[in-house]
């Protein structure tokens, strides 16, 4: 990838990023990040990219063409108007912050700046993660691609031409991986009231769900198909979703749980 990348934010998902570019074959050099923190500055710095407190201390001989946030959403107003500066020198800037529209980049770094906004989720530290990408028209073909094949250095990806779809993907995959760390508190929970002791029950719990998911991602049958091959007639598994399924119980919850995050996503992006 012939990009040079300014990376504002090294951070857990910056950090991410940073990794997976490097794996990708991005050379350091063309690598700059802007870190306020000075410990994560210098452990940046050990991946052999030059790093700074902020803008300034880019050099000059430093054209970034990709400009890339990669800090809190609420602490965006602090950090990105100072980046307008680089609309006429970046090709365009991307987000990975929740709940910000490209429209509030517009108005931070001018109606004509090209933005990509995008949602990844916490899988993306171990390479896992799923990322879905919205484009404003100013952003062409050529850019989209680049930006496909930074986010992809973490997982897989996705684009909508929506963005008012961001809200539910920001409640179903941004979210998600919450919903499942709470699954397994739940099922080893549940299993210590069965009667295993806390540290089996919790390692089954990771196990199967980490195991079951991994069967998921490799195995392209629908998931309810690869429910009912689980599912013996009779068995103590049909016993378990008789009460998960009751008056599509467990369905039901999680819905309203999307609906609320979905929800919380609108009103944070107002």
């Amino acid at each position: 990838m012939s990009t040079t990348l300014l990376l504002v934010g090294g951070g857990k998902m910056g950090g991410a990023l940073l990794d997976g570019w490097l794996d990708q074959g991005v050379n350091s050099s063309d690598i700059f990040v802007i870190e306020p923190d000075d410990e994560a500055r210098e452990r940046l710095r050990t991946k052999g990219v030059r790093a700074g407190t902020e803008l300034a201390e880019m050099p000059s001989d430093f054209s970034a063409s990709v400009t890339v946030f990669a800090v809190k959403p609420q602490a965006m107003d602090e950090v990105v108007p100072a980046y307008a500066v680089l609309k006429n020198r970046t090709n365009f800037f991307l987000s990975i912050a929740a709940g910000k529209p490209t429209a509030y980049f517009e108005a931070a770094l001018g109606d004509d700046a090209a933005i990509v906004r995008t949602m990844p989720n916490t899988p993306a530290a171990v390479g896992r993660g799923i990322t879905v990408l919205f484009a404003n028209p100013r952003v062409d073909d050529d850019a989209k691609a680049i930006a496909e094949q930074l986010l992809s250095a973490v997982g897989a990806t996705a684009w909508v031409n929506d963005e008012g779809l961001m809200d539910a993907v920001t409640a179903v995959s941004g979210s998600g991986p919450a919903y499942i760390f709470y699954l397994i508190e739940c099922l080893a929970s549940a299993g210590v009231r069965a009667g295993l002791p806390p540290d089996l029950s919790q390692h089954l719990a990771r196990a199967t769900v980490c195991g079951a998911g991994e069967l998921a991602y490799r195995d392209s049958t629908p998931v309810d198909v690869l429910r009912r091959n689980v599912t013996s007639p009779g068995g103590t598994t049909e016993a378990a979703l008789a009460v998960l399924m009751k008056g599509d119980a467990l369905a039901e919850l999680m819905g309203r749980a999307v609906v609320a995050a979905t929800e919380r996503s609108r009103e944070l992006a107002t």
